[in-house]
């Protein structure tokens, strides 16, 4: 036990004095904390995804008990049919162990290992909704994601359709691109024509790759908003500035479920 003390204090110095060097964009600073995001798509076998979305309005409860649902959407349009995405939070506790007479902070990675220990062994879920759904679920995506240092989390007023907008970026890090993108979601937030929910960077999945959480109030009001960003010299300037470093991109137009808490 004392071996063991003495080598996590050393790991807590050296955090501690080790200078940190990153952009504004870097999610270091975000991660003392613990808390993560993850993403999850999953697409169904023609016809079935009804099918799957009744199961769970049945059992989300039995979910929810473990972690944090931020929220449930059925994909609408972008990419492939018959899919929904849902993010789910995961953050830091802290342990029994004392340093300095603080507790030892675990990581959320540990918070979701426990969950998916106990979801494991949760006989109510596992055959009223792992069991029923297998048969259904014909692909799974997973990815683990920061906020960036500059966002929070932010809830939409009223009940709304959503857009995630995926950004494929060059190698190189928030470093080489970080305050470009930056100047780019910040601009079109000043505009107010859509509210920004949360900027995710993705931590394991596809490496330099962000994740933009918009809200419109409806599928029409979005199109006529980007049509007045689109003829903003603040925008555009910040845009351009901002596909120098740009690979690909993508989105998705997001319908919350009943159950979503972000609606």
């Amino acid at each position: 036990m004392l071996a063991l003390r003495r080598s996590l204090t050393r790991a807590v110095a050296a955090r501690t004095l080790a200078p940190q060097m990153c952009s504004s964009f870097a999610t270091g600073p975000r991660q003392h904390d613990g808390t993560f995001y993850e993403f999850r798509t999953y697409c169904f076998k023609p016809s079935k995804i009804d099918e799957f979305l009744e199961i769970l309005k049945k059992n989300i409860h039995l979910r929810t008990a473990y972690s944090e649902l931020v929220g449930f959407w059925r994909v609408e349009f972008g990419g492939r049919t018959n899919k929904v995405f849902h993010i789910w939070k995961y953050v830091g506790f802290e342990s029994n162990i004392v340093i300095f007479l603080t507790p030892f902070p675990i990581d959320s990675f540990a918070h979701r290992s426990e969950v998916r220990k106990a979801l494991a062994k949760d006989k109510e879920w596992q055959e009223q909704y792992v069991i029923p759904n297998l048969a259904l679920i014909d692909k799974q995506e997973f990815e683990i994601t920061y906020l960036v240092p500059w966002c929070k989390l932010e809830k939409p007023p009223k009940e709304g359709v959503y857009e995630l907008v995926t950004f494929q970026m060059k190698p190189g890090g928030p470093a080489l691109w970080g305050d470009a993108f930056k100047r780019a979601v910040n601009a079109h937030v000043e505009l107010g024509y859509s509210k920004l929910v949360g900027v995710f960077h993705t931590e394991y999945g596809a490496l330099n790759r962000v994740h933009v959480l918009w809200w419109n109030e409806s599928a029409d009001s979005r199109p006529a908003g980007r049509h007045l960003s689109h003829e903003d010299p603040r925008v555009v300037a910040a845009v351009r500035e901002s596909v120098n470093y740009l690979v690909s991109q993508q989105n998705m137009l997001l319908i919350p479920t009943s159950y979503s808490p972000l609606k």
